[in-house]
């Protein structure tokens, strides 16, 4: 059942765990949990709340439950949505894995998307189930654990740039509009590193317009006290901004992500719980040809103790999304393979 987690015979330092972080080099055995993301015709994600009495007792939650030693991850979530729901997996997919220490116990938990099932789900356990938009859920009605989840949920898997160094608001907002109608995209970042603080904030009211015309969420790159008194969805850090902070900015907007090259930094982004990161360089990229890239192998393994969503950036495009995917990414983010030259 969900709310009886099963300590596992598998250890970890603590260095990669999430929480309250321990400088101690003992290893601590984990609880291993796999969770489903179920989801409706109309984008609504099922959730459970944890029973009264039980660890996070009260608490909503993703359907899933303890692993049992050796079992698979897939496998162990089939038999705990059937145990819980009544349902029957069919396919399903990786979204995010994540370490959290809650102090008396530590935490793994893999998330996976249900693609497909049989049946109706039911709380065949007497637990209260609902169905929620991702924008609408609280986040301190989740676990901690769950929470970077949610950040995964209302993000999409494709994230753009802006690319060329724009010196004419007008002109540039013209060809963004062309290159949002002809793409869809859904998240956009506003890069424009070569601009003053007053040419940045006239370039980001006229590109905040476009954006509002296609549904386009508009993340900022610039000071964070600046980023506060324009318009937008968020704000993207660079990974010098992100070394300057000691806590998460006000910025008055609900997303917030930064660009990480280490495993330090990554740790840093998590610690001051921003919501997603870019992971670069992946593979090699002619903007910056001196950059070792990263490769996929040491990209999944920076992003296996990340503990938030991380976007691959570097010499992908949309042919690399589902290799990204398998290496735990929570997609792809570029420039070129997404702004028209």
């Amino acid at each position: 059942m969900a709310s009886e987690l099963f300590v596992i015979d598998q250890t970890f330092p603590k260095s990669l765990q999430t929480g309250k972080m321990s400088s101690s080099p003992a290893e601590t055995k984990l609880i291993h949990v796999a969770a489903g993301v179920i989801t409706d015709a109309d984008g609504r994600i099922l959730i459970a709340k944890r029973h009264q009495g039980t660890h996070q007792g009260g608490l909503w939650e993703f359907p899933g439950g303890k692993l049992e030693p050796g079992e698979p991850v897939v496998q162990g979530l089939a038999r705990e949505l059937d145990e819980e729901l009544g349902i029957q997996l069919k396919d399903s997919r990786p979204l995010i894995r994540l370490r959290h220490d809650y102090g008396d116990r530590q935490v793994l938990l893999d998330i996976h998307r249900v693609l497909s099932y049989q049946g109706q789900p039911s709380g065949r356990e007497g637990q209260p189930l609902a169905w929620q938009l991702p924008v609408d859920m609280d986040p301190e009605q989740f676990p901690a654990a769950d929470r970077p989840v949610i950040s995964a949920l209302r993000l999409p898997t494709r994230y753009a740039i802006t690319g060329a160094e724009p010196h004419e608001p007008d002109a540039f907002a013209a060809r963004l509009a062309d290159v949002l109608s002809r793409s869809q995209l859904p998240i956009l970042q506003l890069r424009a590193p070569g601009r003053s603080a007053s040419d940045y904030a006239r370039l980001a009211e006229r590109c905040a317009e476009v954006c509002r015309q296609t549904k386009t969420q508009l993340l900022l790159n610039c000071d964070p006290a600046l980023a506060r008194e324009l318009p937008g969805d968020g704000l993207h850090l660079t990974e010098a901004r992100l070394a300057e902070l000691a806590e998460r900015p006000p910025i008055g907007k609900p997303l917030l992500g930064a660009s990480c090259h280490s495993a330090d930094a990554l740790a840093k982004a998590a610690a001051l719980g921003l919501d997603y990161a870019l992971l670069s360089p992946v593979q090699a990229t002619q903007s910056h040809p001196g950059a070792t890239p990263l490769g996929w192998s040491t990209f999944a393994e920076l992003v296996e103790q990340a503990n938030l969503p991380i976007y691959a950036l570097g010499g992908v495009d949309d042919n690399d999304l589902e290799t990204a995917i398998r290496h735990g990414a929570q997609g792809i983010a570029g420039i070129s393979c997404f702004w028209s030259n």
